[in-house]
């Protein structure tokens, strides 16, 4: 009787792996890099300069800006003696632009987070950058650089107008220069900063917007109505510490002889920025988009 024989082994199949330790990987003709935040501010830069309302609102800015400053400064100088400007700071007659174009930085802030979340871009914009921190970090920079721009140019623009066409004026100092230019620059592009912070807390474009305007008009304007000897001290306050007088405080044009002064208002403003850019951060941790 013979033996059996074991069976043969078969070929494996031409689908299936042949054993051993190397198996065929897949490589993607598209590089893969390690995304960091430089990626998100070029994001956040091609964003902002590509929707039209980023060329309105700084647009109408530069126009309320340039345009009340020269005018004021040319009322000034018509209807003024020169012995009459002896004392007063040519670059002063800059605030009342200022003051209505600040208006619009705080519109770009607000519309820079809160129109994300109205038009449902906010879940692209996480997808493509799941790190919630870095994405409110890109806009911030982005954000703060252009506005920062745009005003510093605007700002330099009428100062350096008004002093050539209010000739009897005083000669401005280098730091009247700098805070007059620089120092209030930077205030503006802070306030549209946390104008930016509260359109993400908030996430609607309108309500935002209309809390921010109340921040920069209502203190001043409620104490312009407290008539109440017992509420001295509360309107005093309020005129000292509102956004129109912190304005003024850069060209040494305060509403009062006590409260913040030289660069008091910047470093305020930057304290209260950067308590809101915390908030808001840890809000959005927690928050679903």
């Amino acid at each position: 009787m013979s033996t059996p024989q074991p069976p043969m082994p078969q070929a494996a199949p031409h689908w299936q792996a042949a054993p051993g330790p190397s198996y065929a990987t897949y490589t993607s003709p598209i590089p893969v890099v390690r995304t960091h935040l430089g990626h998100a501010i070029a994001s956040e830069w091609t964003k902002i300069r590509s929707v039209r309302s980023t060329m309105w609102t700084l647009g109408v800015f530069v126009l309320l800006v340039v345009g009340i400053g020269l005018l004021t400064a040319v009322l000034v100088a018509a209807n003024s003696p020169e012995d009459s400007l002896s004392g007063e700071n040519p670059l002063s007659f800059g605030v009342f632009g200022l003051l209505l174009g600040s208006i619009c930085v705080i519109t770009l802030g607000v519309l820079t987070t809160a129109s994300e979340y109205s038009t449902g871009m906010i879940r692209t914009t996480m997808t493509a950058c799941p790190t919630r921190g870095r994405v409110l970090a890109a806009k911030a920079i982005v954000f703060f650089a252009v506005a920062f721009g745009v005003t510093l140019a605007s700002t330099l623009v009428v100062a350096l107008a008004d002093v050539a066409l209010l000739s009897g004026a005083a000669e401005p100092s280098g730091e009247e220069w700098l805070k007059g230019t620089v120092g209030v620059s930077a205030y503006i592009a802070l306030l549209g900063l946390l104008s930016l912070v509260v359109g993400s807390v908030v996430r609607h474009s309108a309500g935002a917007i209309t809390l921010m305007i109340g921040v920069l008009l209502a203190p001043l304007v409620i104490a312009l109505f407290m008539f109440s000897q017992s509420l001295e001290g509360l309107r005093e306050a309020l005129f000292e510490y509102s956004i129109p007088n912190q304005l003024g405080v850069f060209y040494t044009n305060s509403l009062t002889d006590s409260g913040p002064s030289g660069w008091d208002p910047l470093w305020i403003m930057l304290g209260v920025t950067a308590a809101a850019f915390a908030s808001a951060l840890a809000l959005l941790q927690r928050r679903d988009v």
